[in-house]
């Protein structure tokens, strides 16, 4: 077994070496150079994005663990890690980002039936389809189970009607996996899971201005929208039991961003960039330099802990609750990691607008660190879930 993952990760090392175009060793710098994939992907002015995806596709590398007659690329967990190992070694960007990824998959291939594997699957393994979340409502967020968009049984389809909030990127995305309420008698009990296309007859989106001044989320509208039976995931009013499954990975995915991007380091390059070095080669300023250095030691912890937690997940011995841990502790540590790039770069981190700083790409990003601690269920709400699940505290 050891021979064979040594001759793996060689094998990997080379064909990344020979496959990975340049651009996509170089940091990520913000949204437009991750690659969302979709319908609407405008590949014009970054070709080697594209061809860089379809290469990882083309060895199912863009889902590496999901089953080979789904797109993926039949690895094991071990030779998974040496892949991501390999990629971080040279600093390759992640070919495909995709809620249809980090969310969906994963509840597909647990409760999805063998038609709507084979039709979605590939699809997002390939960047062809563009997925958002329908979960949130005005009056459903902390208490999810309390949402009423609902879903009419009208025989061969539902005629889903209400409105979704704090959607992400649902303006553009192509389709949506989406909760309805299909049993108004219960709470949880009368949720169930649906699957339809974004362009449907009866779906609208309106994006929301953030304080950062970008609009990454929307609100979204159904009027009579009809969703096909063949597209309810699971069993009709168990949609939360997907549900939770989903969150389970959406908050693996949220913990993630503590741990930065792909490529460089913002953080450290940035700080010596504009404060300097002393006459011993170390960070000028000695209190920002111990932030970071604590910083460093948590992220290293915290990637430790997110590998054996993934394995623990696959292996199916993870604790309920350990996403709710892991996403407060990551959030926690993305919104510090921020804190320390803005401190770093003094007042010019606080410009707004020039091409300078990339239109006050710093700060807009900063300021977008704040919604971590809400979106995918809020820090105290998964603070709640570590007390009772994982400590076993009391409730009063």
């Amino acid at each position: 077994m050891t021979d064979d993952l040594e001759s793996f990760r060689l094998e990997t090392r080379e064909w990344l070496k020979a496959n990975v175009p340049q651009s996509m060793r170089e940091p990520v710098r913000g949204d437009k150079d991750i690659n969302w994939g979709g319908r609407r992907a405008d590949y014009a002015n970054n070709p080697e994005q594209k061809l860089y995806m379809d290469r990882m596709a083309e060895r199912g590398w863009t889902v590496p663990d999901w089953p080979v007659e789904y797109g993926g690329g039949g690895l094991s967990a071990a030779h998974t890690k040496i892949l991501k190992e390999e990629m971080r070694r040279i600093n390759a960007r992640i070919p495909l980002s995709s809620f249809g990824i980090s969310m969906l998959g994963p509840a597909l291939l647990k409760y999805g039936n063998e038609a709507q594997k084979r039709e979605h699957l590939p699809k997002i393994a390939r960047g062809e389809i563009r997925w958002c979340q329908g979960y949130s409502e005005p009056n459903a967020g902390s208490d999810l189970a309390g949402l009423a968009t609902s879903a009419e049984d009208k025989g061969d389809h539902f005629l889903v009607n209400g409105q979704k909030v704090w959607t992400s990127y649902a303006d553009k995305a192509d389709w949506i996996f989406c909760l309805v309420r299909t049993d108004k008698s219960t709470k949880q009990g009368g949720i169930s899971f649906v699957l339809f296309d974004m362009e449907s007859e009866g779906v609208s989106t309106k994006p929301i201005l953030l304080i950062s001044g970008y609009s990454p989320f929307c609100e979204t509208f159904f009027d009579n929208v009809k969703v096909p039976k063949e597209n309810l995931v699971g069993e009709l009013n168990k949609g939360w039991d997907v549900a939770k499954y989903l969150l389970g990975h959406e908050r693996e995915m949220i913990s993630g961003m503590g741990l930065g991007t792909t490529g460089g380091n913002p953080l450290i390059d940035g700080a010596i960039a504009t404060i300097g070095l002393d006459d011993q080669g170390r960070l000028a300023d000695p209190v920002l330099r111990a932030q970071i250095a604590l910083y460093e030691v948590r992220s290293q912890a915290f990637s430790a802990m997110s590998e054996r937690f993934i394995d623990e997940l696959k292996g199916g011995r993870a604790h309920p609750a350990q996403p709710s841990m892991m996403k407060y502790y990551g959030t926690e540590l993305n919104k510090t990691r921020h804190e320390l790039i803005m401190a770093s770069g003094g007042s010019d981190a606080l410009e707004w607008e020039s091409e300078r700083s990339d239109k006050g790409s710093k700060a807009r990003t900063w300021l977008r660190t704040k919604a971590n601690s809400i979106e995918g269920g809020t820090s105290e709400i998964q603070l709640n879930i570590i007390a009772k699940r994982i400590l076993e505290l009391p409730s009063s």
